[in-house]
């Protein structure tokens, strides 16, 4: 297998109520074809879906560990100033997230903070000055 992320699905309750939250943060549809089963975006070379959690638990069918369910998972958005990670977490909870964990400094060196989307999927913000973004956004360790 080659060391590739393409594509992250997060399973959602509401189709409509999940694309709205994204589309506030200011993400872009990258389609409109089947808008009404599945919704995607283009981030920095990885596609990113949301598909009815219902239908997701389906498709991956009895043969999981997690019992129909999808695993514990929580994204990263990483920023490129201490300061971003505030702003973006303040902006999530103006879209219809929840704040879990406020911007702080943390052990290893960096600043972040999590917030919850409205189906309960985990994002954490953070600014690492280990690992400086690129001019197009791109994460490298």
């Amino acid at each position: 297998m080659e060391q590739r992320l393409s594509i992250v699905t997060l399973g959602v309750d509401d189709l409509s109520r999940a694309r709205a939250f994204y589309e506030a943060l200011g993400w872009r549809v990258a389609s409109e074809q089947n808008a009404e089963s599945i919704v995607c975006f283009t981030l920095n070379g990885v596609g990113f879906a949301l598909y009815p959690r219902a239908r997701l638990v389906e498709d991956i069918g009895a043969g999981s560990s997690q019992g129909g369910g999808t695993g514990a998972v929580t994204l990263a958005h990483n920023v490129r100033s201490r300061e971003q990670v505030a702003a973006v977490l303040d902006e999530a909870e103006r879209a219809g997230g929840i704040i879990v964990k406020p911007a702080q400094d943390v052990f290893w060196g960096g600043h972040s903070g999590y917030f919850e989307d409205p189906d309960g999927h985990l994002w954490e913000v953070a600014w690492n000055p280990f690992s400086p973004l690129d001019d197009d956004g791109d994460f490298a360790w």
